[in-house]
């Protein structure tokens, strides 16, 4: 059984709310695992900004959203094209390759690339170089 981690109540410097049933409790969990908590009003000014801020920042993310949907798909068209133009001798090919790579991984999920499949791309494009039994050293 593992320990509950301790709360640490912060009190509001406008409202200065006690825990209640008819007031809202904040509650943060801080790297570590503790928790903090600050309790609001419901005229409390500070919680009207948090909220305030709160639906600002995720109509933003919604719309940025929207945009790079609509963006995305041509933009990664363009990619495609210029990567297949470029001579294949060339020393920025494996470049190229892990990026045209890396922009596919990212068009066929709806989240993003995963650490794993970024090294699974860059170990096959930047393979760590390998002793070259041929070569001796004194």
């Amino acid at each position: 059984m593992t320990d509950k981690p301790e709360t640490e109540r912060v009190d509001c410097t406008d409202c200065f709310a006690l825990p209640g049933p008819d007031n809202t409790r904040i509650a943060y969990v801080k790297t570590g695992g503790a928790i903090s908590e600050t309790w609001h009003t419901p005229e409390c000014p500070a919680l009207v900004i948090m909220e305030i801020n709160m639906e600002e920042g995720s109509k933003r993310v919604r719309e940025q959203e929207a945009w790079a949907q609509g963006v995305f798909p041509t933009a990664h068209e363009r990619l495609k094209k210029a990567a297949a133009a470029l001579p294949a001798d060339t020393a920025a090919q494996p470049f190229v390759d892990a990026l045209t790579e890396l922009v596919q991984a990212q068009a066929e999920t709806t989240g993003f690339v995963v650490l794993h499949r970024w090294a699974e791309i860059l170990e096959r494009h930047f393979p760590p170089e390998l002793p070259d039994p041929d070569r001796t050293t004194e």
